[in-house]
């Protein structure tokens, strides 16, 4: 049996569920016979929705027994939003399983790959695991850290300028690399700008050109709650919520201009401490599991300084706005060599680079 080719048709079969499981993970899901025919097919569509083994289960029917089960995360063992599926594997009959990756969830981490073998189920763990981790960052990252995933965006002229002048609102990329932003916020949960970013650009936030089936959280890094009542951002609630991250003494300090934006529709998120680890674990507990932060420098400084960030994906536009033009984040914080998994990639005019800072493993 080819188990890494079936592994990728499975990984394959989990990217129909990007943009939509969160705070799930993507998972696909294949039965193979002994004659390696492809009997049952399945991916976790949406969160709530049945998990990737139970369709594909469903689909093989009395097939599944004595076929190989691959599946590119550890059923799990508990009962969630839906009931657990190891019990439903070893209840159908399937004899082999092959797992990419052990599920780092607290709830299961193991008891599915155990529940399988002790009912006698043989279980090969690891087969395109590299892939497998890739796939399911995001899930990764917020059950082993406790924060959302981190996308670090900017776009950049190519003398590393992000602005032509302090305060001036400069378009750089063009309409290729636009398309290609707004189809990244049709996926993740959330995307964040700090208020320098809401003063300056007054920008919208919302995912353009791109279908997307669940709302989009706009986050403001607003310690000093800068934030305009009248910013156009929180004239496209129907997009998705607003979140205001401020520190709980500014809030008290200011208790006009807070009530001011709640009366806007905000939701401001007052924290005891400012910092930005605090800032993101109070966010995984709202439910955000990916985060995008779209500037500015000042936020992006903080995120790098702080070891925050998981990705990084730099827009360089051809155009030089010269020395009077304002620096990203300075030096230092950011090196090609660092990223992990780096590639350029054109985008009309524009060049996408982009790479991981870590890999979150299982292990």
């Amino acid at each position: 049996m080819d188990d890494q080719r079936f592994m990728r048709k499975a990984l394959a079969l989990a990217e129909r569920g990007r943009g939509s499981t969160s705070p799930n993970p993507m998972v696909g899901a294949l039965v193979v016979d002994d004659d390696g025919v492809i009997v049952g097919r399945g991916a976790h569509r949406i969160a709530g929705g049945p998990h990737a083994e139970v369709v594909a289960l469903d689909d093989a029917g009395e097939r599944a027994r004595g076929a190989t089960l691959y599946c590119t995360l550890e059923p799990c063992s508990h009962t969630g939003r839906t009931g657990p599926c190891a019990p439903l594997v070893t209840g159908a009959g399937i004899r082999r399983a092959v797992i990419a990756i052990e599920d780092p969830n607290p709830l299961v981490q193991g008891r599915g790959l155990a529940h399988l073998r002790e009912r006698g189920v043989e279980v090969a763990v690891g087969v395109e695991r590299e892939r497998a981790l890739r796939q399911n960052a995001v899930f990764l990252t917020s059950m082993q850290l406790g924060r959302p995933h981190v996308t670090l965006k900017a776009a950049l002229s190519v003398d590393g300028r992000i602005a032509a002048a302090p305060g001036a609102r400069t378009p750089l990329t063009g309409p290729a690399a636009n398309r290609r932003v707004h189809r990244q916020r049709a996926e993740v949960d959330a995307i964040g700008v700090g208020s320098e970013t809401v003063l300056i650009d007054d920008p919208l936030l919302t995912p353009r050109g791109a279908y997307r089936s669940r709302p989009l959280t706009r986050v403001v890094f607003d310690r000093r709650l800068r934030t305009p009542p009248s910013a156009r951002l929180l004239s496209t609630l129907d997009a998705g919520p607003v979140i205001i991250v401020t520190g709980a003494h500014a809030a008290a300090r200011a208790p006009e201009r807070a009530r001011a934006l709640s009366d806007a529709g905000a939701r401001l998120l007052p924290l005891p401490a400012e910092d930005l680890p605090t800032a993101l674990r109070a966010l995984k507990d709202a439910g955000i599991t990916s985060l995008v932060l779209e500037g500015g420098p000042t936020l992006h400084r903080a995120a790098l300084d702080a070891r925050l960030v998981d990705a990084v994906q730099l827009y360089i536009a051809p155009a030089a706005l010269g020395p009077g033009g304002v620096e990203w984040v300075g030096g230092g914080r950011i090196a090609w060599e660092q990223l992990r998994d780096r590639r350029a990639v054109w985008l009309g005019a524009d060049i996408l680079v982009e790479g991981r800072i870590d890999v979150h493993r299982t292990d």
